[in-house]
Parts: C-alpha cells; sequence; structure tokens
C-alpha cells in the first residue's frame, strides 16, 4: 500500500495544531504565507465534480482544464491582497410543502479559497474544543451527538429523566440519583 506524500503546507498545518494543542495563549498572527499554490491545488482536488457553477458559470472541469495558470493566479492576487470573492449564485430549491429554500452557491475559485482557509482554522480552533462539543465539527455532527448519547443512556448503570419539553428543541438530561 502507498501513501500519498504531505504538502509542506499540510506538515505547517499539523505543526499549527500541536503548537495550538500546546499552548492556549499562542498567537497565531499571519497565516497567509500557508496559502500555496501546493496547497490551494490540494483543496481544488477534493471539490467535487459535477455540482452546479457559481455566478461565472466556470465548472471544476472547466477551471481545471488551466489549473496550473488559474491557481498561479489566485495565489498571486492573494499574496497581492487583491483577491476578492465574487458575489454567491442565489438559487430557489422547491420544498414539499411548496416553499422555497434559498440555496447559494460560491464560484469555484472561491470554494478552493473557503476550503484552504477552513483547514487552517480549524487546525488551531479544534484544539479548544472538548470531546462532547459535536456542531460544526469535523466528521462530527448532529446524529454522532445521538448515538453517544444513546450509547450512555443505554449503558449507564444509572437512570435518566430526559426533559424534552425545553424551548427551542433543547435536550436535557438528568440523572436520576
Amino acid at each position: 500500500m502507498t501513501t500519498k506524500p504531505m504538502s509542506k503546507t499540510l506538515k505547517a498545518i499539523l505543526v499549527i495544531a500541536s503548537k495550538a494543542k500546546e499552548d492556549s495563549k499562542c498567537k497565531f498572527t499571519s497565516l497567509a504565507h500557508l496559502l500555496t499554490v501546493d496547497f490551494l491545488k490540494e483543496c481544488f482536488r477534493e471539490l467535487k465534480s459535477g455540482k452546479s457553477p457559481g455566478i461565472d458559470g466556470v465548472t471544476v472541469g472547466k477551471y481545471a482544464k488551466a489549473l496550473d495558470e488559474n491557481i498561479a493566479d489566485l495565489v498571486a492576487r492573494l499574496k497581492a491582497k487583491q483577491y476578492k470573492p465574487q458575489p454567491v449564485l442565489r438559487v430557489y430549491i422547491p420544498k414539499p410543502n411548496g416553499d422555497k429554500r434559498p440555496l447559494g452557491i460560491p464560484a469555484v475559485e472561491d470554494k478552493i479559497v473557503q476550503m484552504a482557509i477552513k483547514k487552517i482554522l480549524e487546525a488551531i480552533f479544534e484544539q479548544d474544543f472538548m470531546d462532547t462539543s459535536y456542531g460544526f465539527r469535523p466528521n462530527l455532527g448532529c446524529h454522532d451527538a445521538l448515538f453517544e448519547l444513546d450509547r450512555i443512556i443505554m449503558n449507564a448503570p444509572v437512570n435518566f429523566v430526559v426533559d424534552m419539553a425545553m424551548p427551542s428543541a433543547m435536550l436535557r438530561i438528568h440523572e436520576v440519583l
């Protein structure tokens, strides 16, 4: 089994994550140097093809045809602080009840930048979350929280009362003594 070599930027992100975990008071002042050609190409490769294009009409496939030039231009604009995200394309998806749900579709280039920044910020701030936090975290979600809740309730040697009458559909669990 072969493993893909890790880019310099991903190694740097791991170092940043380690530093953030070691020292919660550490301040990261400039991370723009991590937005390199190689890193942005890696982020591009993670994009799903076949998705709707943004307001500029450029698809992932079309962007890939001149990937080297496109990414080099993007990095140059980022470093010169001339990068401006494009407006998000607003479309409306019909709901079963007849209403419509708004959906925003960013341009491919904006998706690349968003993914890169997400990875950098995640490496720093993921260290601050407790293991019991499930919202908006990588590879965790509400179903994971419910699975853990079920595991605790079904395997714990104590009785629990679940209070579902709280506002905002919040769930509160009380241990019965």
